[in-house]
């Protein structure tokens, strides 16, 4: 695994998409270490940026096939719970979001929430994995064992108020006449349904 990670560091000097391709499948935690270490060891034997481009994006090979693959399903996780993550505020003024992400993409979300709460304080909690991503005012996003953290274990899980705006909101913007249940529930699969409280159950 040290030597893989070490690899996975060089390739940020050569590819920055190749780096990006062999974190996410890190983060998929799928059993596919020795695909991702061959995709290391081909693009690091490439010349320039060019030559590494080329065979970090080669779909012919099948090592870069499933990296690839891997890569966009976490990477497509990460974008959809950057949109449907639901926040509530505790009566501390922290902003919590609860949700079961398929992959272990809690780090990947600690930019993008920063950037977007500023100096709000805020939490995501992975109920799958009992790790709770979070940012006191000011500080650094931290990945913590939830059930450690007393101060979010005790919140409630519903907060009627911001579930009513959150309903409001979706009953403002829906047009009746193009509701499609079957494709909603397509595009949103259960497992997100069940954190979002616009959704119909």
């Amino acid at each position: 695994m040290a030597d893989l990670l070490s690899g996975i560091e060089e390739l940020f000097e050569l590819s920055i998409d190749a780096y990006n391709a062999a974190l996410f499948v890190l983060m998929s935690g799928l059993p596919i270490i020795d695909e991702v270490s061959r995709f290391i060891k081909k693009t690091l034997k490439a010349k320039d940026r060019n030559e590494a481009a080329k065979i970090s994006l080669d779909r012919g090979d099948p090592d870069v096939l499933i990296v690839l693959k891997t890569a966009g399903k976490v990477q497509h996780e990460i974008h959809r719970l950057q949109g449907l993550l639901r926040f509530n505020p505790n009566k501390n003024g922290v902003y919590i979001a609860r949700c079961q992400p398929d992959y272990f993409i809690l780090p990947a979300l600690a930019e993008h929430f920063t950037l977007r709460f500023g100096e709000t304080s805020w939490a995501i909690i992975d109920e799958k994995r009992d790790l709770c991503l979070c940012r006191a005012k000011g500080g650094e996003a931290l990945l913590v064992p939830y059930k450690e953290n007393f101060e979010l274990t005790q919140i409630e899980k519903n907060n009627d108020s911001w579930e009513s705006l959150w309903q409001l909101y979706h009953r403002t913007i829906n047009n009746e006449g193009r509701k499609n249940p079957r494709l909603q529930r397509q595009f949103m699969p259960e497992r997100y349904r069940k954190y979002l409280p616009e959704m119909e159950k």
